[in-house]
């Protein structure tokens, strides 16, 4: 297929690189200039969308794809599939939709589960929503990517999915925190509370994949000083969009406004530039 992809930024790049890798034609656009090998360089958006079968767009926000998606569309081929893989705000991955569908295109809103690491393998998960002539064309691309697409529903589907999915980890992952560091406090090993939780009741990713304690459970940026594998100022990104999307539909989510609180409490202080995880040094 020819592609366009455009924000070639830390997830984006491995994205585009494993669609290259898979023997696609891709033309890649990223307003820092930045490239991929084996990628054609496009000198705008518009151009990267011109003539394609697929674009693909991942992007900071939903300002900024309303904004992009009004450059690309107009460009766009009839009965190409636009694929946006931002985490965005539902309105305006709808009105991305819109607009798309107005020029005759195809369109999936797509966000990712996985980070930078499993952009890179070749691993992520795909919450899909439109419609299902746009997944089914959408979906040799995904599987090229990610390991698992799920197809959630019509336009704006996988937003909601990917908002009520980070909304529930950055929760979780806050109570991990305080089970350990209360564990540390009373003088219980937190191999013990790991040896105990990962198999009995309190078990969940935040303990047994991701566990915030440093040589407890499966490598995670706890045993690397914290470095990102998901930054904290994400986790707050999705936390704020969860809540917009709680007011958008009166949904009471007190445990995600709290954690919210949190997350921009850690943000504004010592946890800007690590990992979500790391909420456990504040909690101590």
């Amino acid at each position: 297929m020819k592609i366009g992809f455009i924000g070639l930024g830390n997830m984006g790049a491995p994205m585009a690189a494993n669609l290259v890798k898979a023997g696609h034609e891709v033309t890649g656009f990223d307003v820092a200039g930045v490239t991929v090998e084996g990628a054609a360089n496009a000198g705008s958006a518009a151009e990267a969308a011109s003539g394609r079968d697929a674009v693909i767009t991942m992007l900071p926000d939903g300002a900024i794809l309303r904004a992009v998606y009004a450059d690309i569309v107009p460009a766009g081929t009839k009965g190409a599939v636009f694929i946006d893989c931002s985490t965005v705000d539902v309105e305006s991955a709808r009105a991305a939709h819109d607009m798309a569908a107005a020029q005759g295109l195809l369109s999936v809103d797509a966000p990712v589960s996985g980070g930078v690491g499993g952009a890179s393998a070749g691993t992520l998960t795909f919450m899909a929503g439109g419609s299902d002539e746009s997944f089914a064309r959408a979906a040799p691309l995904f599987e090229i990517m990610g390991q698992k697409a799920v197809h959630c529903g019509d336009a704006g589907a996988g937003q909601s999915a990917k908002i009520c999915n980070n909304m529930l980890l950055g929760i979780s992952m806050i109570g991990t925190c305080e089970a350990f560091a209360l564990a540390e406090k009373l003088g219980l090993s937190a191999q013990s509370l790991f040896d105990v939780v990962s198999t009995s009741s309190g078990s969940c990713w935040s303990v047994n994949t991701y566990c915030p304690v440093p040589g407890i459970g499966p490598q995670s940026p706890a045993d690397n000083g914290y470095k990102p594998g998901f930054a904290a100022e994400l986790m707050l990104k999705d936390l704020k969009l969860s809540q917009q999307a709680a007011g958008s539909v009166s949904a009471q989510t007190p445990m995600g406004a709290r954690a919210t609180e949190l997350y921009n409490q850690f943000v504004a202080g010592e946890g800007k530039g690590k990992d979500f995880s790391a909420m456990i040094e504040r909690l101590r």
